[in-house]
C-alpha cells in the first residue's frame, strides 16, 4: 500500500482510497490548512462512500447523482444520526467541487442533492452565576496548580478560545501589556482578542510561577507548558478533567461543565449585554457568521423578555392569548 493511501476492511474486501481523493486530501493539509485530525475526519468519510461505489464496480470520480443520494439513503436507512449525514454530504460537496475546479469531471453530483433535515440543537450554556461559582472554586485551590487553574478559567471566559487554542497558546501571544492575545485558529487564520481586567490580572499572576512547569535547564514557548506532556503544554483532556472538579466542588452537574460550555458562555453573555454578533464571531474565529447565529437564541429571549416586561398592552396580550 501506497504512503498516505487509506484501505477499509470489512466482510472480506479491502478498499484502497483513490488517488483523486488522496489529491484532495492533500490539497486540504497544504492548501487549506487542515489540522491532522480533519484530514483524518474526511479520510473515514470518503472511505465509507468509496466502499459504496466500489461494490457498483465504479469509481468515485465517475459517480452520479443517484449513487450519491443512495449512499445518503443507505446512511438513513441504518438509522444514522441526521448531523453525521450531513458532515459526510459536506465532505463530498467539497470533493466533488475540487474535482470539478481540477477538471476531472465537468459536473458535480452533489448539486442537486439535499440536505437531511435536523434539528439544530441550543448549545449548553452556564448562566452567569454558575460561571461565577467555578472561579471561586478555581480560587480555592492552594498552590501553583490554583494559580494556573484561575488563569485558565479566566482566559477561557474572557476569550472563548477552543480549548485546543487556548492549552497551546505561545507565550508570546500576549501583547506586552496584556490586553490582547492573539490567536492562530483554524486554517491557520490569525485573529486578535482583547482580555479582560480580571483575565489580565491572573495571567499577570501566573506567568512568575509558570517556570515551576517548565523541565529545569529547558525553556518552553507555551503559556501553559507541561513537564510530563509530550505535546510540552497542558493537554485538552487535563484541562477537561480539572474542570469536572471545579464542577464537582461547586455543586454543578459534571456533564453541563467543559471547555467548549465556557467557549458558549463567552458568546451567550456578550450578547445577552448587547454586543454585536459580528464582533462575537470575529472573535470566536468562525469563518461564517452562520456558526455565530446559533448564539442568537439569547438575544431572541431578551427581546420576549422586554415585550413582556415592558410593552404598555402586554398584560393585554397575554390575556388575549389565554
Amino acid at each position: 500500500m501506497k504512503r498516505g493511501s487509506s484501505r477499509f476492511s470489512g466482510q472480506g474486501e479491502t478498499i484502497t482510497l483513490s488517488r483523486h481523493a488522496e489529491a484532495f486530501l492533500e490539497m486540504l493539509a497544504v492548501e487549506r490548512g487542515a489540522s491532522p485530525r480533519t484530514v483524518e475526519s474526511y479520510r473515514g468519510d470518503l472511505t465509507s462512500f468509496e466502499k459504496l461505489v466500489a461494490k457498483q464496480g465504479a469509481n468515485s470520480s465517475e459517480t452520479s447523482t443517484e449513487t450519491v443520494r443512495g449512499f445518503m439513503a443507505s446512511m438513513g436507512n441504518v438509522g444514522m444520526a441526521p448531523t453525521t449525514m450531513s458532515r459526510r454530504l459536506s465532505v463530498l460537496r467539497q470533493y466533488f467541487g475540487f474535482l470539478v475546479a481540477e477538471g476531472i469531471r465537468r459536473d458535480d453530483p452533489t448539486a442537486t442533492v439535499d440536505s437531511p433535515r435536523r434539528g439544530r440543537p441550543l448549545p449548553k450554556v452556564l448562566s452567569e452565576g454558575d460561571v461565577g461559582k467555578l472561579l471561586e472554586g478555581a480560587r480555592s485551590v492552594r498552590g501553583p496548580r490554583g494559580v494556573r487553574l484561575i488563569a485558565l478559567v479566566e482566559l477561557l471566559y474572557a476569550t472563548g478560545l477552543r480549548v485546543s487554542e487556548l492549552v497551546s497558546l505561545p507565550l508570546g501571544a500576549l501583547a506586552r501589556d496584556r490586553s490582547v492575545v492573539t490567536v492562530r485558529g483554524k486554517g491557520g487564520r490569525e485573529r486578535m482578542v482583547p482580555l479582560s481586567l480580571p483575565a489580565q490580572e491572573a495571567i499577570e499572576t501566573w506567568l512568575p510561577i509558570r517556570p515551576q512547569f517548565v523541565t529545569k535547564d529547558k525553556s518552553s514557548p507555551w503559556l501553559f507548558p507541561s513537564k510530563t506532556a509530550k505535546e510540552g503544554h497542558l493537554t485538552r483532556g487535563m484541562f477537561g478533567l480539572l474542570l469536572k472538579e471545579l464542577a464537582i466542588g461547586a455543586g454543578l452537574a459534571v456533564s453541563a461543565v467543559s471547555p467548549h460550555v465556557l467557549r458558549h458562555a463567552f458568546a451567550s453573555h456578550l450578547l445577552a449585554h448587547d454586543a454585536d454578533l459580528r464582533s462575537v464571531q470575529q472573535m470566536l474565529g468562525h469563518a461564517d457568521i452562520s456558526s455565530t447565529q446559533i448564539y442568537t437564541h439569547v438575544l431572541d429571549e431578551r427581546l420576549k423578555s422586554l415585550v413582556r416586561n415592558f410593552h404598555p398592552l402586554a398584560n393585554g396580550l397575554a390575556n388575549n392569548a389565554l
